[in-house]
């Protein structure tokens, strides 16, 4: 879906993975991050947020929470990083980064609760009253405050499946009321997710009936008397759906393949953000008029219909028309230890070519590597780090 983006916006991206690969640089089965259109694409989001005053927590899982794209998005003025489960915390921390909101979408486990306080973060996002008692505990044990975000939901709410929870938007004000009376915890907001999602009939990001939740609960809190309470309003956040989320009330916004220029709104506008990473994967042999790579990270986030996939399939730099070749993804179902390309036409793939894809990555749930690659805008790239897809550094070429 966003091969083509790249080969027009990016085409350096895609010549210097093949060149790093060719020369032992970078292994095969990963996803190749351009950190300068990183740092960029953060710098743009972060000061167009800061016209609206929106406090922006970076979403760092769909590039394995990489140590240099952490540090990347720092560079580019985001700070602070949202922690989709203890595993992100632990990487983000480790990157450098302070952390802005925990329990969204993956709420705490119990017994790691205590860990989650001692980090410190600046808002805890909790589906239950349960959840709200032992976020308030862990961070009363350590003479703590923490600051609770309260998850909505109300009828007509979407929710992807197996991410639903929360608490009754209309029970907002006892809500608010039980949390602060809890020892350690203080009502601080609320929030949903998706509180805005593409729309492919008008090729739109659009409001979810969750985002209207939200204004409604807000305006409850208002009318009872609470001030500065922070409206938390993650999905397919761009800066280009900043002054909606603004006109919304939201306080708080989390960028994710905002980043790198992945959206399914770069897919088809050019946004200022420009696509910032590839899957890199290597041609390991050829059987039956089908040259096989190897997988690990053929996964397509399913936000889009079905479509043709294609790769780059080359020993040399290039992002020519004729180096395309068709690619037969493995179901979701099945394990992608290969992907199969269509080996019966114009392009003629050799053991040990490159391979390079044009996904919209989820890193942190594949087992392929994630790679950093700085200098790429001066024609100088140098791979800063090579990790495993959960944030460690990678134990490669050993």
């Amino acid at each position: 879906m966003f091969l083509d983006l790249i080969r027009r916006r990016n085409p350096m991206l895609i010549e210097q993975s093949i060149a790093l690969h060719q020369t032992g640089k970078l292994p095969a089965n990963t996803y190749v991050i351009d950190l300068d259109a990183v740092e960029n694409n953060a710098r743009h989001i972060a000061n167009v947020a800061g016209k609206f005053g929106l406090k922006t927590y970076a979403m760092t899982k769909q590039m394995g929470r990489n140590g240099s794209f952490c540090r990347a998005v720092v560079k580019g003025g985001i700070a602070k990083a949202v922690a989709v489960d203890m595993e992100c915390a632990r990487a983000t921390r480790r990157a450098g980064m302070g952390l802005g909101h925990i329990g969204h979408l993956v709420q705490v486990p119990r017994f790691e609760a205590d860990a989650a306080a001692s980090f410190a973060p600046d808002h805890w996002t909790v589906f239950s009253l349960d959840k709200a008692k032992e976020a308030g505990e862990a961070a009363h044990r350590l003479g703590r405050t923490q600051a609770i975000l309260a998850r909505l939901v109300a009828e007509g709410d979407r929710f992807y499946r197996g991410q639903e929870g929360g608490l009754p938007a209309g029970d907002v004000l006892s809500v608010a009321d039980a949390i602060d009376a809890m020892p350690g915890a203080r009502f601080a907001g609320i929030t949903t997710f998706p509180s805005q999602l593409f729309e492919h009939a008008s090729a739109k990001v659009m409001p979810t009936p969750n985002l209207a939740t939200l204004e409604r609960a807000a305006e409850a809190l208002a009318k009872a008397g609470r001030t500065g309470i922070e409206i938390n309003a993650p999905g397919t956040t761009s800066a280009e759906i900043l002054p909606m989320l603004a006109s919304a009330g939201a306080t708080q916004i989390e960028p994710g393949h905002g980043l790198t220029g992945t959206t399914p709104l770069h897919a088809v506008q050019d946004l200022p953000e420009i696509p910032a990473v590839v899957y890199l994967s290597e041609v390991s042999h050829s059987i039956g008029g089908e040259a096989f790579c190897f997988g690990g990270g053929l996964y397509i986030d399913p936000v889009f219909p079905d479509y043709s996939v294609r790769a780059i399939v080359a020993r040399e730099p290039t992002v020519s028309e004729t180096a395309l070749a068709k690619v037969d993804i493995p179901a979701p179902a099945s394990i992608d230890y290969y992907g199969m390309i269509d080996a019966s036409g114009a392009v003629q793939p050799r053991c040990g070519d490159s391979v390079v894809f044009g996904f919209r990555p989820q890193a942190f749930v594949t087992r392929a590597y994630v790679a950093g690659v700085s200098g790429l805008s001066h024609r100088n790239p140098v791979v800063e780090t090579i990790y495993d897809a959960h944030g460690h550094p990678a134990d490669w070429p050993v």
